[in-house]
């Protein structure tokens, strides 16, 4: 007796979270594998549903990776909410999080004027704000800091962790970590253009 495929049941809209997640977790892999230039069907392919799931959810390239680097942002927030969290703390952090997605870091860097995108800026620069007096007030950074040098740092170091060979890259972070401590230590002022 031939036993032939049951068809897949169409769970309807009781499936939207669960298949938005399993999108988001799938372009996690697809485009930390294969780069921003990676098939926008293989999201759907790899995460199991169909491509009118991956467009209901995700109408272009950009609100996937918004919603992507939204879940991290997220997460960072939630770590900086507890109040004892550090400029290296924070380092660290983008680090990982750049670590395993570069790719996704290069689709909304190639569409940063986007809204959704800017809205994203504007969430990392608050948590960098809050980051920034509490360091201050600690006597842990110099009153020369300004909260885009610290922005601005932590993309470049994000930049340079991910086209960094895995073997080398908490090397390569001590080194910048090194490097902006000395920058931006209390006395060390900014420097003249």
């Amino acid at each position: 007796m031939q036993q032939t495929a049951s068809p897949r049941t169409n769970r309807g809209p009781a499936a939207g979270p669960e298949n938005r997640r399993a999108l988001i977790a799938a372009a996690r892999e697809i485009y930390a594998d294969n780069g921003p230039n990676a098939p926008f069907s293989a999201v759907a392919k790899r995460a199991g549903v169909g491509q009118g799931s991956l467009y209901r959810h995700f109408p272009d390239r950009t609100a996937l990776a918004v919603a992507v680097y939204e879940e991290n942002l997220a997460e960072l927030e939630e770590y900086a909410r507890s109040g004892q969290i550090t400029l290296d703390d924070l380092f660290d952090k983008a680090i990982t999080q750049a670590s395993s997605s570069m790719g996704i870091i290069a689709l909304i860097d190639g569409d940063r004027h986007d809204p959704r995108v800017e809205a994203l800026g504007a969430r990392f620069l608050e948590v960098v704000e809050r980051l920034l007096a509490r360091e201050q007030a600690a006597g842990r950074l110099g009153d020369h800091v300004e909260p885009e040098d610290i922005t601005i740092s932590t993309g470049m170091m994000a930049t340079e962790i991910a086209r960094t060979d895995p073997d080398q890259r908490d090397a390569v972070a001590h080194r910048i970590r090194t490097i902006l401590h000395n920058a931006f230590a209390p006395g060390a002022g900014r420097p003249r253009p």
